[in-house]
């Protein structure tokens, strides 16, 4: 028979194993600017930043199967909300919403594997006070953030995105300086060396006022 104490213990050990398979991974930082909004990261080899549906986006941090899972789950539910419904009722919430209910349902079932994956969703807004981001935990729990978001393998908080890249920098000058804030991440404040050899800077940007039909384009550094 299953005790609270052994559902506990089971719980907690559950949690550890996650956060052993995610503390490695590259830090996604995110910031909304007057230009729109612009994540960062650096990857090996897959991608990490994707446009899920116009003017939504997603990046992950954790095992690639599982972030190419939950991409692929909130894009097909974007999609089929737009087609079903309208374009307009396709926002960030609803399918951050969707895609967390089975996350939720996997962490709490022992019999199956939970997502070794954390997430960051983004819906750009008309000004950067409409921007959203949302953080999801592999626990399927999620939270709305404003202005700034980020995804980190460590505890270490992410504290100056915006004193750092306010709204009026142009998102080249953004890149540029989201590079450094990650590796002041990465390293714990500088308290571990860091090597970025053999990973590649992703740098994904949502142009908020942008004369093409699609407002994503990749920045290189």
């Amino acid at each position: 028979m299953l005790t609270p104490y052994d559902w506990q213990e089971g719980m907690n050990n559950r949690v550890s194993y996650i956060q052993g398979r995610i503390e490695r991974g590259a830090a996604v930082l995110a910031v909304s600017l007057d230009a729109g909004i612009i994540i960062f990261t650096y990857r090996r080899q897959s991608p990490k930043t994707f446009e899920i549906y116009d003017k939504l986006a997603f990046a992950g941090l954790g095992q690639q199967s599982d972030i190419e899972a939950i991409r692929t789950a909130a894009m097909e539910f974007a999609h089929r909300e737009g087609y079903s419904r309208s374009e307009q009722d396709v926002t960030i919430q609803r399918v951050v919403t969707a895609v967390s209910t089975p996350i939720k349902a996997a962490f709490n079932d022992f019999s199956t594997a939970p997502a070794l994956a954390i997430s960051l969703f983004a819906e750009l807004g008309t000004t950067p006070d409409k921007d959203q981001f949302y953080v999801m935990d592999f626990d399927g729990d999620y939270h709305l953030h404003r202005h700034t978001a980020s995804l980190s393998g460590t505890e270490h908080p992410v504290l100056s995105l915006r004193e750092d890249v306010p709204l009026n920098t142009n998102p080249e000058k953004a890149a540029q300086k989201l590079a450094t804030i990650w590796m002041h991440v990465t390293s714990n404040g500088g308290e571990t060396e860091v090597s970025i050899e053999g990973l590649t800077p992703e740098v994904l940007f949502m142009e908020r006022n942008s004369v093409r039909e699609n407002v994503f384009r990749q920045i290189e550094l």
